[in-house]
């Protein structure tokens, strides 16, 4: 009789586990979904936000790709940065305005399928194609502080 309680108490014990896991991987799952979503929309934001003079932030076409570009002035140089999607990956590129680089050359920030940026009177809006194929939009109004995530 011990021993069948014993082993009653034993498949419980594995039971209550294995379902706890379950949970835990399935919230895992949900919150790195969520953190690759947001975090996208949040660095693009804080990149325009960081760009604190009227005219640095604008869209270019940068290799044939849509780029969200930052412009500012280090001891007399103009430098860019360009951000972009290429090969799977959003890449920052700082260099000199004039430097000619090429789109692999950028630095890989975040995973991403794709990356529209547009300008739309003083508004900048950019959609995010995560890898899973989901899209987020994010407007941006330089210098005014507003912001709208979608």
């Amino acid at each position: 009789m011990a021993l069948l309680l014993f082993g009653l108490f034993a498949v419980c014990i594995l039971l209550v586990l294995l379902t706890g896991a379950d949970v835990y991987k399935r919230l895992t799952e949900r919150d790195r979904a969520t953190y690759e979503k947001r975090t996208a929309a949040q660095y693009l934001t804080t990149k325009v936000r960081q760009a604190d003079v009227a005219g640095w932030v604008g869209v270019e076409e940068f290799e044939g790709l849509s780029a969200l570009t930052v412009t500012e002035e280090i001891e007399g140089t103009v430098y860019k940065t360009w951000i972009y999607c290429y090969d799977g990956y959003i890449r920052e590129l700082f260099a000199a305005a004039d430097g000619g680089m090429m789109p692999d050359a950028g630095e890989k920030v975040l995973e991403a399928e794709a990356l529209s940026v547009r300008e739309d009177g003083e508004m900048i809006c950019a959609e995010i194609t995560a890898p899973d194929g989901t899209t987020q939009e994010v407007r941006l109004y330089p210098r005014s502080g507003k912001e709208v995530i979608r």
